[in-house]
C-alpha cells in the first residue's frame, strides 16, 4: 500500500474506441493487488478488475481540453483508455501503477498474498495433482531401454533441469556427465516422450559447445545410446529449431550444432524458428494492428502480414509436425535443441506430444504436458513473462505461441480436444497473473529455494474445479496422431485471444459455447421433469416413498423402468456463461459444432485425423484419412455460424 499515492479518483471516463454512445463515467480505485474501475453511469454498476501483474505498460498522454489521458496495456491483451479530470491525479495514478506493475522482489508477487481458504493438507494435495512420474509410467517407463537417474538430484550436473531425468540404459554415468559438460548450460540430452508402439522417442537438450571443430566422445556416445534404445530404426534425427544462419553464428562463440561427420547414424535438420527478440517484435506489431480503430481491409491485412506473427506460428507448427511424422511414420527417434533448449525446444516438443498422444488433448493431460515440458524442464517464466522488473529484452511470447498452436489445431480438429479455447485463455491469463505458484521462477531449483509449495497454491486444482466451463461438448477421444494441414490458408487470426476484451466489437456467439450451454440446460430440464413425474406419482398414490422408484399403476404394465436420461454429449449439468471474444471467433469455437440433428451422435473410429474444411452452408467433417476408402463412413454436420 505504500506505493499507492492516490487510492481513489472520481469522475474518471472510460473511453471505448468502438462506441458511439456517451462515454462511461465512474470511479477508479487502486488496491494492493488490483486496479478497479467502477462504472456508475445510467443507474448501472459495472466493475472492471485488473491485476497489477497483468499490466504491461502505462502511458501518460498529453493533457487535452477534456482531461488527462492514461492508457493501460495488459499482458492479456486488455487495453484500458482512461480520462482523468485533473493532471495531478493522473500523475499520481501513473506513478503508482508503474511501481505496482513492476515488482522488484519475488515476495511482492500476488501468489505470496493470495489465500483461497485452504488448509495445509488441501495445499499439499493441490500440488500433487500433477504427477510427472505417473505420466512416464503411463508411457511405459522404465523399460528395457530407458531408466530414471538421480545424477542431478542436487542440481550440480545441470542447475536448470529437474532432479529426476530419464536417460538411455546404454549410457554410462561417465557418458552422461561428459555429455552434460559438452552441452550449453549442462543441458544434456534427456527423454521427453516415449512412443510405446514405435519405440521411438523425443529427446531434448541444448546446443553443443562444438565451435568449428571441437568434439566430445561422451556426447557422441550419448546420441548413439539414444539411437540404439530404439530397435525399430537404424538412424535418428537431430533437429535444430533455429535458422541455419543463427546456428552458424553461434559457432563463432564456441557453440553451434552437431557435425554429422562426428556423429554416426544421425540425420540433421534445421527448422528455422526465429529467436525471442524477433518474436517479441512480431507480437508488438500484431498488437498495433489490433489497436487500429477503423482500419481499411488493405491496412489491416498489410499490418497482419508485416507483423509476421502467423508466419512464426506456422514455423512452430511445421517443426512439431516434422517431429510427429518422424516418430510415427518413420519410427525414428528425434533429438531437439535450440540454443539453450528452454524456448523453441519446449514449443516443438510439447506440440509434437499433442499431435502424437490423445492424452495430452484432455484437460488433465494438457496440465501434465505444461508441467512436464515447460515448468519442470526450465522454461524461464519469470524472465519471459516479465514477472519482475528486469531486462525487457528477456521478455518474449514463447508460451503464448504454444497456446496459439494448440488453438490452431483445435480449429482444424474440433472434435478431438476435451477442452475449449476458454481453457487455453484462462491458462494463459494465469501464467501472467502470478496468483498461483506454478509459473513463478525459472527452473525447479529456483522454485524449491523459494519454497513455493509451502507458501503458494497450485493452479491445477482450481481449473479442475471449473471443468464444466472448459469442456468441449463435441469431444470424442481419438486414438492415433493428428495430421494437420500447414498450408498458409489453414492459419487464422485468433481474435478470441488478441481482441478478447474489446467491448465494442460485438463478437459472434461461440457455437461450441452455445452448444455446451444448451446441452447442460437440457440435462437440467430432464432432471426437473423426473422430479415432477415423481411428485405426480406420489400425488396419484403410485409412490409411497418420494425417494423411491416410480412404480407402475396396477391397471398398467411397465415396459421399462424409469431411468434418468443422459446427455447426448455426456456432459455434467450446470450453467456456463458464454465467453464472447472477437468478431470472428469466440473462445471454444472449433470451426463449428459437430451435430447430427435429431440422430444419435456417430463418429468414425480411425487411427488418424485430417483437418476440417469449412464450406458455405453445411460441412461434413470426415475424420478419416483422405487416402483411405471412406465410403459409407458416418459424418458429423457443422451448421453455418451466423451473426
Amino acid at each position: 500500500m505504500e506505493h499507492i499515492i492516490t487510492p481513489k479518483v472520481e469522475h474518471v471516463k472510460l473511453l471505448d474506441r468502438y462506441a458511439t454512445k456517451k462515454t462511461a463515467t465512474g470511479t477508479l480505485y487502486l488496491t494492493a493487488t488490483h486496479l478497479i474501475y467502477v462504472e456508475s453511469s445510467n443507474n448501472t454498476r459495472q466493475e472492471t478488475w485488473i491485476l497489477h501483474h497483468h499490466i504491461c505498460s502505462v502511458e501518460k498522454q498529453p493533457l487535452s481540453a477534456s482531461g488527462c489521458p492514461l492508457v493501460i496495456r495488459c499482458k492479456t491483451f486488455h487495453q484500458l483508455h482512461l480520462l482523468l479530470p485533473r493532471e495531478r491525479e493522473c500523475q499520481d495514478v501513473y506513478q503508482s501503477l508503474l511501481r505496482l506493475s513492476q515488482p522488484v522482489t519475488l515476495d511482492e508477487l500476488y501468489a505470496f498474498l493470495y489465500n483461497p481458504q485452504q488448509n495445509e493438507e488441501e495445499r499439499r494435495k493441490g500440488w500433487a495433482t500433477v504427477d510427472l512420474a505417473a505420466d512416464f509410467r503411463r508411457m511405459g517407463l522404465p523399460n528395457d531401454h530407458w531408466e530414471a537417474t538421480e545424477l542431478n538430484k542436487d542440481y550440480e550436473m545441470c542447475s536448470t533441469y529437474p532432479s529426476m531425468l530419464n536417460v538411455p540404459k546404454g549410457a554410462s554415468q561417465a557418458t552422461i556427465l561428459g555429455s552434460a559438460k559438452f552441452r550449453s548450460r549442462g543441458r544434456l540430452p534427456v527423454l521427453s516422450y516415449f512412443h510405446k508402439d514405435t519405440k521411438a522417442t523425443i529427446c531434448r537438450c541444448s546446443q553443443p559447445l562444438s565451435g568449428f571443430s571441437a568434439r566430445c566422445p561422451e556426447d557422441e556416445q550419448m546420441l548413439e545410446a539414444i539411437r540404439q534404445a530404439n530397435p525399430n530404426s537404424a538412424f535418428m534425427y537431430v533437429v535444430d529449431t533455429r535458422p541455419k544462419l543463427n546456428a552458424m553464428a553461434n559457432r563463432a562463440a564456441g557453440k553451434g550444432y552437431e557435425n554429422e561427420d562426428n556423429y554416426s547414424n544421425i540425420r540433421f535438420n534445421f527448422q528455422g524458428i526465429e529467436n525471442i527478440h524477433v518474436m517479441r517484435n512480431s507480437l508488438q506489431k500484431l498488437l498495433e494492428v489490433c489497436a487500429m480503430k477503423s482500419p481499411s481491409m488493405s491496412d489491416y491485412l498489410t499490418g497482419l502480414e508485416n507483423s509476421g506473427w502467423l508466419k512464426h506460428i506456422k514455423a512452430v507448427m511445421d517443426a512439431g509436425v516434422f517431429l510427429a511424422k518422424a516418430v510415427m511414420d518413420e519410427k525414428a527417434s528425434v533429438l531437439v535443441h535450440c540454443s539453450d533448449g528452454w524456448d523453441r525446444t519446449a514449443q516443438v516438443c510439447s506440440l509434437a506430444c499433442v499431435l502424437l498422444d490423445p492424452y495430452y488433448r484432455t484437460i488433465k493431460g494438457l496440465m501434465v504436458l505444461i508441467e512436464k515440458e515447460w515448468i519442470s524442464m526450465g522454461h524461464k517464466f519469470t524472465h519471459r513473462c516479465g514477472h519482475l522488473d528486469g531486462d525487457p529484452k528477456e521478455v518474449s511470447p514463447v508460451f503464448t505461441q504454444f497456446i496459439e498452436c494448440v488453438w490452431q489445431l483445435m480449429e482444424q480438429f474440433p472434435c478431438v480436444f476435451e477442452f475449449n479455447a476458454r481453457f487455453l485463455i484462462h491458462i494463459h491469463d494465469n501464467v501472467y497473473a502470478c496468483q498461483y505458484g506454478n509459473f513463478l521462477g525459472n527452473c525447479q531449483k529456483e522454485r524449491q529455494e523459494m519454497r513455493l509449495q509451502e507458501r503458494t497454491f497450485s493452479l491445477w486444482p482450481y481449473l479442475l474445479e471449473q471443468v464444466k466451463q472448459y469442456s468441449n461438448p463435441i469431444y470424442k477421444r481419438k486414438t492415433g496422431p493428428l495430421r494437420p494441414n500447414t498450408l498458409p490458408l489453414h492459419f487464422k487470426f485468433w481474435c478470441g485471444m488478441y481482441n478478447h476484451y474489446d467491448k465494442g466489437m460485438h463478437p459472434k456467439q461461440s457455437v461450441l459455447d452455445h452448444l455446451l450451454s444448451l446441452t447442460q440446460k437440457k440435462s437440467e430440464g430432464e432432471k426437473n421433469m423426473l422430479d415432477l413425474q415423481r411428485q405426480l406419482a406420489v400425488a396419484d398414490g403410485v409412490l409411497d416413498d418420494p425417494a423411491g422408484p416410480v412404480a407402475c399403476s396396477p391397471t398398467k404394465q411397465c415396459s421399462d423402468p424409469l431411468s434418468p436420461p443422459t446427455s447426448p454429449f455426456n456432459q455434467p449439468s450446470g450453467d456456463v456463461t458464454c465467453l464472447k471474444n472477437g468478431p470472428g471467433k469466440d473462445a471454444g469455437t472449433g470451426g463449428g459444432g459437430c451435430i447430427n440433428g435429431d440422430q444419435p451422435e456417430h463418429f468414425p473410429d480411425s487411427d488418424s485425423d485430417v483437418p476440417v474444411e469449412m464450406g458455405k452452408a453445411a460441412v461434413a467433417i470426415d475424420l478419416e484419412d483422405p487416402k483411405e476408402d471412406v465410403e459409407g463412413s458416418e459424418m458429423c454436420v457443422v451448421p453455418e455460424q451466423t451473426s
